[in-house]
């Protein structure tokens, strides 16, 4: 399948690929989908080992920004930047601020913000050059790192999951593995904890899970098998693909539910976890978090609105769990199914055209 049949396979609108010499950037920007509204997503930075799989994750990630703005109920499109290289070893301000440049050519067809390997302090060097992005500090009217908002609306989402399965919202004295202890995974573990449930967490990063051990004195397990541990849910905060043919025979828990995005390798995992009689929270509802907290930056942003948005997660996730088992279809299903009819209605008042004005005789 060459570029363009690829990109017409799920509709997407444009894809663009930036280089600029001098500061070594090289970037590439997925628009998925503007029907309801510009794509806003953020901007990954990583080495990735090839300018294919470059390619395929921000395409992946745009298409699964359309999903999660629209279930959230924004009038946002969907869209994903990432940047190809090491942050740590590769991040200049001079990079940083042409990808910026870059952004502000696309006229605002796509919002940026935060993601894997990027900063808020990465966001204000691109506000320099673009006002089209979102997470910028307080000073330019933002609202900071995002990763607090999503941990906080997974919290939500676990709640309605407990509620499914175990008919209450309380998660003191239930079991949860969560991969990753990023940004989003320790504040999550440190909601977790706070809520009387016990955490065992893993990720590559031991620094960072040292930190996780430091201030919530968590167990630990090897990242390799993370997703095996038994447990009540496990919690996926890292990279995606995550449910696959290998890893869902090998779970030992009753339900998913995390932040990373993309957590289904391929659609059909989602009817193997339901084959597998274990409960999926999909993840462009749950980890929608973030998003909803950047989107209100564009209304002129206000945290306990945002907050009160971020909470309706619980309600949405309720839905879908009802839905699912009313219609004996998969979770990922319905959500998808409530993402596409949203698209689909409200991108077709596009379509209406008022009457030109008439003249005055």
């Amino acid at each position: 399948m060459n570029l363009f049949e690829r990109l017409s396979a799920d509709d997407y609108e444009q894809v663009a690929f930036n280089h600029h010499k001098a500061s070594g950037l090289r970037s590439i920007v997925a628009i998925h989908s503007t029907a309801l509204g510009p794509a806003l997503g953020g901007t990954r930075f990583y080495p990735y080992g090839s300018e294919e799989a470059a390619l395929t994750d921000v395409l992946r990630l745009a298409k699964g920004m359309t999903y999660k703005a629209a279930a959230a109920g924004l009038d946002l499109g969907g869209g994903k930047a990432v940047i190809i290289g090491d942050p740590v070893r590769d991040r200049t301000e001079e990079l940083v601020r042409a990808h910026g440049r870059f952004i502000d050519t696309l006229g605002g067809r796509y919002i940026t913000a935060e993601d894997v390997g990027t900063t808020r302090a990465d966001m204000d060097l691109i506000r320099r050059e673009t006002r089209w992005v979102t997470g910028v500090s307080p000073s330019y009217g933002g609202s900071d790192d995002p990763s607090p908002a999503t941990a906080y609306g997974v919290l939500h989402g676990l709640r309605a999951v407990a509620v499914e399965l175990w008919g209450s919202d309380d998660l003191s004295g239930r079991r949860f593995a969560v991969q990753g202890a990023g940004k989003v995974g320790l504040s999550l573990v440190g909601h977790l904890v706070q809520a009387g449930a016990s955490v065992v967490g893993a990720d590559v990063d031991r620094t960072a899970l040292a930190r996780a051990v430091e201030e919530f004195g968590i167990e630990t397990t090897d990242p390799a098998g993370i997703h095996a541990v038994g447990c009540d849910v496990f919690v996926p905060c890292a990279l995606g693909g995550i449910l696959n043919d290998e890893t869902i025979p090998q779970l030992r828990c009753a339900a998913v539910g995390g932040a990373a995005n993309n957590q289904l390798l391929a659609p059909e995992h989602g009817k193997l976890l339901a084959e597998a009689g274990i409960l999926y929270a999909p993840d462009f509802v749950i980890n929608a978090g973030g998003v909803i907290n950047v989107a209100d930056e564009l209304e002129g942003y206000d945290r306990e609105r945002a907050r009160s948005k971020i909470a309706g997660i619980f309600g949405t996730l309720r839905r879908i769990f009802q839905t699912a088992r009313g219609e004996r279809s998969t979770t990922a299903e319905v959500a998808n199914h409530i993402a596409e009819e949203r698209i689909r209605a409200v991108g077709r008042l596009k379509l209406v055209q008022t009457a030109p004005p008439q003249r005055l005789r």
